[in-house]
């Protein structure tokens, strides 16, 4: 077959599969990336409580279904070992034996199925909401671990606890702002940010961002924030990697260079398949950096160097 209707052909049969399942799945589907045909679904079995539920992030390679498999990942935090294992082994099954032919609704009902059969109803003590993280087994051998700081010692101790302890349903929700999404090597990046007084409101905005689906599909939800306790003069400061190792210990460590406070900053990263080594970090901190300087927390790189990089705090804005 010529190489140029194969590709015309392959383009056709995607977007004739992507506007049917979006008709099938309504809300569930998501289009993370339509120039880089990135998309996710979530999967879930409502038949029993707790529910379970898998996101499965898929990349259409340009000469799917043709001769070549969507690239896949499978979002699950409470799904390890063999379990997910036998998951993914079906799926490459299920493939091979329809190659040539739209896979993903196939493979959506399949892990349906794997839900549906698992050994439910029951209280485990893992069961599907106990973690968000997943890994992209993208291990570091190319940073230093002694060149960042421990903040295993800034996690919450007993006398803070009872900060996250009852509920922030009563606490206000900060507005939460946007950054511009970066894709390198078909990983996306995105930043979040939100103004924090407390604890509960850390919390409430993490809900929050959960609640939006393609937030809720990304491999690692990294965060960090700082809360300056004006009383007793010491911060509130903790951070979560989500699976990215060491991430948000160097997210932490950017806010705390740039002296910023009473901030949030969560990034998003959608994985796309190709590992980036120490460039996820730069990415990462990138996407941290330009936010806070576009809400006003910090100076903008030019005026930094002009000034010795010295004051940056949040700008407070002037009363008329």
């Amino acid at each position: 077959m010529d190489a140029g209707l194969g590709s015309s052909s392959d383009l056709q049969s995607q977007v004739e599969e992507i506007e049917a399942l979006s008709a099938i799945y309504g809300d569930e589907w998501c289009v993370i990336d339509e120039a880089s045909r990135i998309f996710c679904i979530k999967i879930s079995d409502d038949t029993c409580e707790p529910k379970w539920s898998v996101c499965l992030q898929i990349m259409l390679p340009e000469d799917y279904p043709s001769s070549a498999p969507p690239i896949y990942q499978i979002n699950a935090g409470w799904l390890r070992g063999p379990d997910r294992i036998k998951l993914s082994n079906s799926l490459e099954e299920l493939y091979l034996e329809n190659v040539g032919e739209s896979i993903l609704y196939l493979w959506v009902e399949k892990i349906r199925e794997f839900l549906i059969e698992r050994p439910q109803c029951t209280n485990t003590v893992e069961g599907p909401e106990t973690g968000r993280a997943v890994t992209t087994e993208e291990e570091d051998e190319d940073w230093d671990e002694g060149s960042i700081p421990d903040y295993g010692a800034l996690k919450l101790n007993t006398e803070q606890a009872h900060l996250f302890s009852s509920s922030s349903a009563d606490e206000e929700l900060p507005p939460i702002k946007h950054g511009e999404a970066v894709t390198d090597r078909r990983s996306t990046f995105q930043s979040h940010l939100a103004p924090v007084v407390t604890p509960k409101q850390v919390q409430r905005v993490i809900d929050k961002l959960y609640e939006n689906k393609k937030i809720a599909s990304a491999t690692h939800n990294i965060y960090a924030y700082r809360i300056y306790c004006e009383d007793k003069n010491t911060f509130l400061q903790d951070c979560e990697d989500d699976g990215e190792t060491a991430a948000g210990g160097r997210l932490l460590h950017l806010l705390q260079i740039l002296d910023v406070r009473n901030v949030l900053v969560v990034v998003s990263r959608w994985y796309g398949g190709i590992l980036l080594g120490p460039d996820r970090f730069k990415h990462i901190n990138n996407c941290a950096r330009n936010i806070l300087v576009q809400e006003g927390y910090t100076e903008t790189m030019d005026e930094a160097s002009r000034t010795g990089g010295k004051s940056r705090k949040p700008k407070s804005k002037k009363m008329k």
